[in-house]
């Protein structure tokens, strides 16, 4: 064992690190939580349109490892990247949000976001070389990501800015101060330098063998279908929570990325306890309750239901998602590890967040009642896709035993 692994990281390192993920889900959770209540009230996007801006992450997510494998891992250093991709994206959705046509502004969000997508991966892969112990140190720097994310949200809310252009121009200052300060990250030089690139690579498409795995099979499938309703969550839980004319919902958002901080530290002793398949079945069965409270919840008497809903977050998030990375990781072999993981996230957040983020916004479309929607009959659809996963998996998926348990 290399003695670095043993050796706590030099503090300096870790507290560049801790910002960068600070900074990263801030400037994303600064616009992407509130841009759909934006594009409704004040540039009145219909439901359609707001789920194609909300899809246009998912199709950077497709693209974007091609960038990742092909350029930033080839030809430059890591943090000369990220922080060209931080300057020119915060200059684009700058731009973005001074847009009132929705031709102009999806061109410009899209643009935006293929510089965004590109600088998740990136962002994890400099910290994983500069950490000596990944295991025991990156969720130590990653949750400084999630807290950037609720101090977006609290701010956003607090400032009371949700409808406006507002937030996606805070977003953008703070990517161009994001895109300064990487240049100040440890120097970290490009780790595949002269070696050929093919698609097969980039997209994990060496995993395609593991796919004769019946339960493997129904993962991968589950994962893309759940990918479906989970875009109605965040496209359009803003706008759901401001038409019904809840104080602040930004802010009461940031309570599901409170609850997933404590899910994700206590999702170690779950999965010893209870094994992949029971923690899987138990997210999905989490995502179709989610729905259902926010069908039948209100801001008055069924505010609690809308408390519930958003509180389900960690559970949602992490036992399907995380969990899903975890028993991916347990199930591959090590040679195509990271072309499984890429596989799973080019199946997952590029091709099924884009087909969900356009399926919620027609569903969100076809139920548009005068100036409001039916926000019932909205949530029973993705409770009821949920529900049908949950089956499935049910009837279905049976992990080998190496991914019983966490390891």
């Amino acid at each position: 064992m290399n003695t670095a692994a043993a050796r706590a990281p030099e503090s300096g390192t870790r507290v560049k690190l801790s910002v960068l993920m600070f900074l990263q889900y801030f400037v994303w959770g600064a616009w992407a939580v509130t841009m759909g209540t934006w594009l409704g009230t004040e540039l009145k996007f219909d439901g359609g349109q707001i789920g194609l801006a909300y899809g246009a992450n998912a199709v950077a997510a497709v693209v974007s490892p091609f960038f990742v494998g092909m350029v930033a891992d080839r030809f430059f250093p890591t943090q000369r990247v990220l922080a060209v991709l931080h300057l020119l994206g915060g200059t684009l959705l700058w731009f973005a949000s001074t847009q009132t046509t929705f031709g102009s502004f999806y061109a410009l969000l899209l643009a935006y976001a293929l510089c965004f997508m590109p600088t998740l991966a990136l962002s994890n892969s400099i910290s994983f070389d500069h950490l000596p112990d990944a295991a025991r140190d990156f969720p130590r720097v990653r949750v400084l990501g999630t807290v950037g994310w609720i101090v977006a949200g609290l701010l956003v809310g607090w400032l009371g800015v949700e409808s406006t252009a507002q937030p996606m121009q805070i977003a953008a200052a703070a990517s161009l101060v994001l895109g300064l300060f990487c240049f100040m990250l440890p120097h970290t030089p490009p780790h595949a330098v002269g070696k050929a690139v093919t698609a097969r690579d980039v997209l994990g498409l060496d995993a395609l063998a593991m796919l004769r795995d019946r339960s493997f099979l129904m993962f991968v499938v589950g994962s893309f279908l759940l990918c479906i309703p989970l875009q109605f969550y965040y496209a359009f839980t803003n706008p759901f929570l401001n038409e019904l004319g809840v104080a602040k919902p930004a802010a009461m958002q940031t309570l599901g990325q409170m609850s997933e901080i404590a899910f994700l530290l206590a999702l170690p002793f779950f999965l010893s306890r209870y094994g992949v398949k029971k923690i899987l079945l138990i997210g999905m069965a989490a995502w179709a309750l989610r729905y259902l409270a926010f069908a039948y919840g209100d801001a008055g008497s069924g505010m609690a239901l809308l408390y519930i809903g958003i509180l389900l977050h960690g559970v949602c998030y992490d036992f399907f998602f995380v969990t899903g990375q975890i028993y991916v990781d347990q199930q591959a072999p090590l040679a195509i590890r990271a072309s499984a993981q890429g596989f799973l996230a080019f199946v997952t957040f590029g091709l099924g967040n884009f087909i969900g983020s356009f399926t919620a916004g027609q569903i969100v479309e076809a139920n548009r009642v005068g100036d409001g929607h039916d926000w019932t009959a909205i949530w029973q659809v993705p409770a009821a896709m949920a529900a049908v996963v949950l089956v499935l998996f049910l009837l279905l998926f049976r992990p080998r035993a190496v991914g019983a348990t966490a390891t």
